[in-house]
């Protein structure tokens, strides 16, 4: 099981069905398109590429909340693309949970955060009440929140702040794989290294697997130890952090890599120097 890689993707796709420009007229978008790869147990894998280019849809796929046209998704060895009904649904997703780009339109302004990190353990079933609130007040620790926050509400807390209590929230159910879609794209680049730091803690400690969605390549290169960069639904490199940034080899990689900002001359210089 260790050795068994958390996620395998098979020649994966995704179409959709939108109007066209004639009254009447239909045309098939490939939003994914015939995307494979695999994902190693306690590793990030980022996937990288503009807007556009399938990545929102490829996670949406892979916690179902999207159904796939064509090919397998395997979760530990298991076809999660065949998976019907509400409870095997419900218990799959306990596994994978995600946490969202902005912070404060993810989490319920109505409800305090000891409400928003206890969720999902009610909707899981987790324990009776006592049991839950320890478990809350351990999770709101493990972020590095005080207590005293659980009887806040979204409001009154900070973006990266409340992006902590998203972590939490989804931490909350011990699950094997997160999905980080654009988790700091949100906030300050002060905020954005602490969020990065409190991530790598968290997946040292738990063994956890994330799947890093950003177009940020900055950011992959120091969170990441794989890359898929994906073009308008089309998977066109994928390697190691090393591979992808020093030996890429596909024209579009290489404008991604050049529009990098960096501040290290020697970077400037290095990225100066890719070809296309």
């Amino acid at each position: 099981m260790e050795n068994q890689p958390i996620i395998e993707v098979q020649g994966l796709n995704k179409e959709f069905i939108v109007n066209g420009k004639k009254r009447g007229q239909k045309k098939t978008v490939h939003a994914v398109n015939n995307v494979s790869f695999s994902m190693k147990r306690g590793t990030t894998l980022a996937v990288v590429g503009e807007s556009g280019s399938g990545k929102t849809t490829l996670a949406k796929m892979i916690m179902r909340f999207e159904p796939i046209t064509a090919g397998k998704i395997l979760f530990n060895g298991n076809d999660i693309s065949q998976i019907k009904g509400k409870d095997a649904l419900k218990a799959f997703r306990k596994q994978i949970q995600m946490v969202h780009q902005d912070p404060t339109s993810s989490l319920n302004p109505s409800k305090t955060i000891r409400e928003i990190i206890e969720e999902p353990l009610l909707v899981h079933r987790y324990g009776d009440s006592k049991a839950r609130l320890e478990k809350v007040k351990e999770l709101i620790q493990i972020v590095e929140l005080p207590i005293d926050f659980l009887e806040r509400y979204p409001h009154m807390l900070s973006g990266g702040q409340k992006q902590r209590v998203g972590i939490a929230r989804a931490i909350a159910l011990d699950s094997e794989l997160i999905i980080l879609d654009e988790p700091t794209s949100a906030l300050d680049v002060s905020v954005q290294a602490k969020i990065i730091q409190l991530l790598e803690n968290l997946q040292e400690k738990y063994h956890l697997s994330y799947l890093f969605i950003t177009h940020d390549l900055a950011l992959v290169k120091n969170f990441s130890n794989n890359v898929i960069v994906m073009q308008l639904g089309n998977l066109v490199e994928q390697g190691s952090v090393e591979e992808i940034f020093h030996h890429a080899k596909e024209v579009y990689t290489k404008k991604l890599l050049k529009s990098i900002p960096v501040v290290e001359p020697a970077e400037q210089a290095y990225l100066d120097s890719i070809v296309i």
